[in-house]
């Protein structure tokens, strides 16, 4: 998948969370098991693809929230191991 294709889809499955109320820090895998089954149907994945799509969203969704404008200081906290 491209880039492209895939900021698209993280941004469509963002906006689904955010609709659903869907907590930054869940980790309950049955209530992420709905966006998992979404991304499978878009972009054609399997299972552990899209959830691994599912955790960069709620990854993207912190970051996009956080009060820091400095992602490099921010990645850290997300383990994305910006240096």
């Amino acid at each position: 998948m491209n880039d492209e294709k895939l900021n698209l889809e993280i941004e469509k499955i963002a906006n689904l969370m955010v609709h659903d109320d869907l907590s930054l820090d869940e980790q309950d895998v049955t209530k992420l098991e709905k966006y998992r089954d979404q991304i499978k149907i878009d972009c054609n994945l399997d299972d552990e693809e899209a959830m691994e799509l599912v955790y960069e969203t709620l990854i993207y969704r912190k970051l996009k929230n956080s009060d820091s404008s400095d992602m490099l200081e921010k990645g850290t906290d997300f383990g994305a191991g910006f240096s």
